[in-house]
């Protein structure tokens, strides 16, 4: 597992994402007096609508990416090009994240965070079919 060093922390570093984002959710919701749950209204204007999707949306996009990665390393798919992925993930959903906290026009739908969102699902569907062709190989 030594050779899966950089994969492994990569996958830990989207683990403490969403931890990280969900300590900001709850967090804030408490400093507004705001109990837990969906936050009204439902707007991307509402700073704190923001932050509840954007940590339920990395929450959402963890387990299908981390169950495929995890694969990789018992199938044995190439340690580099694992890491590789990982860390370009890694690197989508930080910028995802980080535009959806701003708010504004880049982080409403069909806009930045859409074009990040479906990138990082294209890097899901490579790790898989990649996972897919060395386990049948």
């Amino acid at each position: 597992m030594a050779a899966y060093t950089f994969s492994i922390i990569g996958v830990l570093a989207l683990c403490l994402t969403s931890i990280a984002l969900a300590i900001n959710s709850g967090y804030s919701k408490g400093r507004a007096g705001v109990l837990s749950g969906p936050i009204l209204p439902a707007a991307d204007e509402n700073p704190l609508y923001r932050i509840d999707r954007a940590h339920l949306n990395s929450v959402e996009a963890l387990a299908p990416f981390v169950v495929p990665a995890v694969l990789a390393m018992m199938v044995g798919v190439g340690p580099t090009l694992l890491a590789t992925l990982v860390w370009l993930y890694v690197l989508v959903r930080l910028a995802h994240v980080a535009i959806y906290l701003r708010g504004g026009n880049a982080a409403k739908g069909g806009s930045v965070r859409t074009v990040l969102y479906i990138a990082g699902c294209m890097v899901t569907v490579i790790l898989i079919v990649v996972t897919g062709w060395v386990a049948i190989a």
